[in-house]
């Protein structure tokens, strides 16, 4: 809930629509969810980025649980290894403008995410 509750707060404070709010809160929930049930806890950090035209939110998810053997098999729907849906790592991506994910087994994952304000 306080990951949901910053980001929101912090979108609404460089403008982002209520859209694009709800589209990077929604991809933050499934991201720390699976930062505690898989990673076995981590850290979330949060800035406001900007490019020449543009403002944006960059969520990063960084854990040292069991890492993800195969990335490009995550993204995929419906491929789990936890027995849920297999939804939500390419929920998350569709989410967002920007999706980077990296993971080593036995070192941990690291998820970044960038919301644009259109």
């Amino acid at each position: 809930m306080v990951a949901r509750h910053r980001v929101s707060d912090w979108a609404r404070e460089i403008g982002l629509s209520v859209l694009d709010r709800t589209r990077v809160v929604t991809a933050t929930s499934e991201l720390a969810r699976n930062t505690v049930v898989y990673g076995r806890g981590g850290v979330m950090s949060l800035e406001i980025v900007r490019d020449a035209s543009r403002d944006g939110l960059r969520v990063t998810f960084e854990d040292q649980g069991p890492g993800i053997a195969d990335v490009d098999r995550a993204l995929v729907d419906g491929y789990s290894t936890g027995g849920s849906l297999g939804i939500g790592l390419p929920g998350a991506r569709r989410l967002v403008n920007e999706f980077e994910m990296t993971s080593t087994v036995g070192v941990g994952t690291c998820v970044t995410i960038v919301r644009w304000k259109a």
